[in-house]
């Protein structure tokens, strides 16, 4: 048994080392996140506004930060209320209505030499069939995507860059922040630690199988 115990936790202590280290040294990216409005909470978006097609009454929002991962990213701020954002635009036969969140970030996220435009919402009237991308080209052009069309500007902002790694100093701090700050703290997926427990376990159980062999023989 105390070789079993000792064959365990020699794997679960170097994972727990080696998370550690990439966590320390882990590269943030510098760009515009897409969120979904549900159940009054913002969750990461599990496709791209150039697929998603939302339905009238949707809400969807956009955050530019600098992110380490979906679980590092940085929600958008303030109220996301429907009937608030689209209030003074009316329902029309034959379109549907889509709340849009812009969120273009704090000072510390921006590219050197930018500086943020204050957080504003549009009421978008598009065709039923519309994509998120059709709904936010409506109300906040101009719009810059890369050659991977990969959303790169809202509205004009940045001027420049589009997805680009940022030091390990600048990753994942406006997200840490904003929780601690006590801002709104559900939303996307926290994919290290589902993965890391499967891992954690995988190794033990081959841990055990290599100590039971031992033993046996």
């Amino acid at each position: 048994m105390t070789a079993v115990r000792r064959a365990v936790a020699l794997p679960v202590a170097a994972l727990v080392l080696v998370a550690g280290a990439a966590q320390a040294h882990a590269a943030g990216y510098r760009y515009w996140s897409f969120w979904e409005r549900d159940g009054g909470h913002w969750t990461y978006a599990t496709e791209g506004p150039s697929t998603a097609r939302p339905d009238d009454g949707a809400v969807q929002g956009f955050r530019f930060a600098v992110s380490v991962d979906s679980a590092d990213a940085s929600r958008p701020r303030g109220a996301a209320d429907f009937a608030g954002i689209c209030a003074g635009t009316p329902a029309k036969p034959g379109v549907k209505r889509v709340a849009l969140v812009l969120d273009f970030g704090t000072a510390a996220d921006a590219p050197s030499g930018e500086t943020p435009p204050a957080r504003r919402t549009a009421c978008a009237r598009v065709s039923p069939d519309a994509t998120t991308a059709e709904a936010l080209a409506a109300v906040a052009k101009p719009l810059r995507y890369d050659t991977n069309a990969l959303l790169c500007a809202i509205a004009g902002y940045p001027g420049k860059g589009c997805g680009e790694q940022v030091s390990s100093q600048q990753s994942g701090g406006t997200a840490a922040k904003e929780k601690q700050a006590g801002k709104e703290s559900d939303g996307g997926p926290a994919l290290g630690l589902p993965i890391g427990v499967g891992v954690v376990a995988l190794l033990a159980g081959a841990a055990v199988w290599q100590a039971r062999r031992r033993g046996n023989a």
